[in-house]
């Protein structure tokens, strides 16, 4: 699937999410022509009928219970974030035709904030990750996070990124359910019709990834960095949703206190300081339309 638009959300859930689960002893594990559990082994599961578990799948039932789809959940195995997603494909109303975003914006007042925090690399983004403002220590950490970036269009399409990211394979895993996660059930937004769309057609990790449908909202861990110039960093982050904003999010990267990656960074920081960096500002002033490409 090359963009995020699909008329049975709901049947692709599903299919991706059994091919991932594992058969147990109490099935036959002979003659397997697809991984996963197969269709009537979910029913059982369940404890509905084979025939309606079918309609489901195949598009040809569109208004299954809570109860039921809750079933469906456990046969799977999915954990919280992962049934929150079922539910809200499952009750999606058709589409209407939205009117275009208003251009997103981040207050004077946050802005003031991060440029306060001389050690701590801070940026916002928007619901798809599009970077709205930063500061300096941000971008100096990495050019990506410069307002009118996207993250997640970065992470798969800069050979700078895996550069930088010792832990590539495992960001790049993290990031893929954590933009299905804030988009929910809104595939059909076209700012992440979009990004889908280019990432599919020109990452084949991120189509593998995509495929797997998983959800998840991790908001907290640790990210490994060679830094060209300040050298291997250990930075733990936090991604704090901003309140009545409709999705803007604010990411902010620390070390531990007396470790060597704390050095690192503040020798990274002094090599940056915003006295001879007067253009922070405004870079950190422009707005992001959704719905148009990043440069």
């Amino acid at each position: 699937m090359t963009a995020a638009r699909d008329a049975n959300p709901l049947g692709r859930y599903l299919r991706a999410r059994r091919a991932l689960v594992q058969p147990d002893e109490a099935w036959d594990q002979g003659n397997r022509r697809v991984p996963g559990l197969r269709r009537e082994e979910v029913a059982f599961l369940a404890g509905i009928s084979s025939d309606y578990y079918n309609r489901l799948e195949q598009g040809r039932d569109r208004n299954p219970s809570e109860q039921v789809l809750r079933s469906i959940a456990r046969a799977l195995r999915l954990d919280e974030e992962a049934t929150t997603y079922l539910l809200e494909i499952a009750t999606r109303k058709s589409p209407r035709r939205k009117r275009p975003r208003r251009p997103e914006q981040v207050g004077d007042g946050l802005r003031t904030l991060i440029d306060s925090w001389p050690l701590t690399p801070a940026y916002i983004h928007g619901t798809y990750m599009d970077v709205l403002a930063a500061n300096s220590l941000a971008i100096a950490l990495s050019p990506f996070n410069a307002p009118g970036r996207n993250g997640i269009l970065a992470a798969f399409l800069e050979p700078e990124m895996r550069e930088l990211h010792q832990d590539w394979e495992d960001m790049t895993a993290r990031v893929v359910p954590y933009l299905r996660s804030v988009a929910g059930a809104d595939i059909d937004d076209p700012r992440l019709v979009e990004i889908v769309g280019e990432l599919s057609l020109r990452s084949e990790r991120f189509r593998t990834l995509w495929a797997r449908q998983d959800v998840k909202h991790k908001t907290t861990g640790t990210s490994l960095l060679r830094h060209p110039e300040a050298g291997p960093l250990e930075l733990h982050y936090e991604k704090l949703l901003v309140p009545g904003t409709g999705g803007q999010t604010l990411v902010t990267y620390h070390a531990q206190p007396g470790s060597a990656s704390e050095e690192r960074l503040r020798l990274l920081a002094s090599m940056h300081a915003p006295d001879h960096v007067g253009g922070t500002r405004p870079a950190g002033d422009q707005t992001v339309t959704p719905g148009h490409a990043m440069p």
